[in-house]
């Protein structure tokens, strides 16, 4: 058994000067800012000077922070720091709204007068139980880590490596991370591509997404769209790169 300290399910970013049209994503998310409080839309009702939010997937939104800093994250719903989350939502309740920045280090636990995103992920792992990761889940990760630009990755390719037929691989690698092996691949995959598509602005999209193991740009869109509620043209144009974990 293997302790396995980093999520790979969980995308964050920031960006300044940020306004993000009406759209659902199929990501658990949080947006926060530290500086100067934005304008959201959600689920059609309007909230203004906000600190930040806590959002369910497929709930329609936008935002508009037009000054200051926005920290992005996106969480992977099935996975187990998206399940913690999960749990913190009331029943029927599709999002929580932080007012103002203490009561946003209240809903986190991290120390006052801080947001950041950093601090916030680590709050949020130290509230899942300790796993011991199975070798063969571990040697999947790094094969992943290492191979996620390959386009002809199937089940049987996992299977063939640990020994295993796809379906006991699959249910092992669900039981210990909470996600698919699709999902995990794919969010390697998705991770990547946003990283090159902020950090390497003048690289073309279509080059980004074959270096990335997708097919093509039109299913690199799909996946973002579906993922984050925009289209990677967008992200690129629209938002200004801080960092991305």
């Amino acid at each position: 058994m293997t302790k396995q300290s980093n999520n790979p399910f969980v995308l964050a970013l920031s960006a300044r000067n940020l306004t993000v049209e009406i759209h659902h994503h199929a990501a658990y998310q949080i947006a926060l800012s530290n500086d100067t409080p934005f304008n959201s839309t959600i689920s059609g009702v309007q909230y203004e000077k906000i600190h930040g939010f806590l959002i369910k997937p497929h709930v329609p939104h936008f935002c508009v922070a037009e000054k200051g800093t926005l920290n992005v994250l996106n969480i992977e719903p099935y996975s187990n720091i998206g399940l913690e989350l999960a749990s913190r939502l009331k029943e029927n309740q599709d999002y929580i709204i932080f007012e103002s920045l203490p009561e946003t280090n209240s809903f986190f636990q991290t120390p006052n007068d801080s947001l950041d995103v950093n601090t916030i992920v680590d709050a949020m792992l130290s509230k899942l139980p300790s796993i011991d990761y199975d070798e063969r889940v571990v040697q999947i990760v790094e094969y992943i880590k290492a191979n996620y630009f390959e386009q002809n990755i199937t089940p049987q390719t996992f299977a063939d490596i640990v020994f295993l037929s796809p379906s006991r691989l699959a249910s092992l690698f669900k039981k210990q991370t909470g996600s698919s092996l699709s999902k995990y691949l794919l969010w390697t995959r998705l991770r990547q591509a946003i990283y090159l598509t902020l950090s390497d602005k003048d690289r073309s999209l279509t080059d980004i997404a074959y270096d990335t193991g997708f097919y093509d740009l039109p299913q690199f869109n799909k996946y973002m769209y579906q993922m984050f509620g925009m289209p990677p043209k967008a992200l690129k144009h629209n938002s200004d790169l801080i960092d991305i974990y």
